[in-house]
């Protein structure tokens, strides 16, 4: 069934705004609005009517361009898509994270609040939307399967992509760039069960529960977020990240199994 609304697809980094804009050029004719101070690419992504556009790093600049996308194209829901550090132990660069709830660390309000409860709603997890959220791992455990296989040995061996997995799960968000062991083995003792970590899901989930709009988040795992963090970071972007989204994007649209 095709979908009434086009897709909100919200992206941090400029890199992978830029390929999946190239992508929808291939795809058809796009539209570009500006709207406080951003790029909105509507168009059609692997055949599906989607809006695409730099959110920018950080919770708020996430906020602000998710809102953007519901109040001036009125997307019938929003996917995040980018790099994460992994948070727990088990989660190993290459792998994928789908995001099934997500969490602002850095929030505190105490005492007036529990923390990381988010001031006057009674909720510090925000949780995805299921159904989107299925498709997505579906498309995931397809990629592992079929497309991981052809990138090519020299890039996997170069990033020590060894045997990548699905996790799903929580992801925590936080205006600060955690890669210190002392910062991760904090969070890992605090919210043990979360699985990656960023810097844009937790604002982009409330802002959809807000406004009744269903989100998924994917997440691939650049770095372990401590000391270890992967030292040439535009490498993995263009090498790996990039082929990553490309076609687990391009299963995920293409699938018949949602509409919105």
């Amino acid at each position: 069934m095709p979908s009434r609304s086009p897709l909100g697809i919200l992206v941090p980094l400029a890199e992978e705004a830029e390929a999946l804009f190239a992508l929808m050029q291939q795809d058809g004719a796009t539209k570009t609005r500006r709207i406080g101070g951003r790029d909105y690419h509507s168009g059609h992504l692997f055949g599906r009517a989607c809006v695409l556009t730099l959110s920018r790093v950080g919770k708020v600049a996430a906020a602000t361009a998710a809102a953007g996308l519901i109040h001036e194209f009125e997307v019938g829901g929003i996917l995040n898509v980018g790099v994460a550090g992994g948070a727990a132990a088990s989660v190993k660069v290459g792998d994928i994270v789908v995001g099934e709830t997500l969490l602002q660390h850095d929030l505190d309000a105490r005492p007036i609040f529990p923390r990381y409860e988010v001031p006057l709603t009674g909720m510090s997890r925000f949780a995805a939307d299921a159904t989107l959220s299925a498709s997505l791992s579906e498309a995931v455990l397809a990629f592992l399967a079929e497309d991981l296989p052809m990138l090519p040995t020299e890039i996997r061996d170069q990033f020590a992509l060894a045997a990548p997995r699905l996790h799903q799960g929580l992801i925590i968000s936080g205006d600060q760039f955690v890669n210190g062991h002392d910062a991760v083995a904090a969070l890992r003792h605090d919210i043990p069960d979360a699985m990656a970590i960023e810097m844009e899901s937790g604002a982009i989930g409330q802002v959809c529960h807000d406004y009744d709009v269903p989100c998924a988040v994917l997440r691939i795992i650049s770095d372990s977020a401590d000391d270890n963090a992967h030292v040439d970071f535009p490498a993995f972007l263009r090498a790996v990240a990039s082929y990553y989204s490309h076609h687990i994007l391009r299963r995920f649209l293409e699938s018949s199994d949602w509409s919105l």
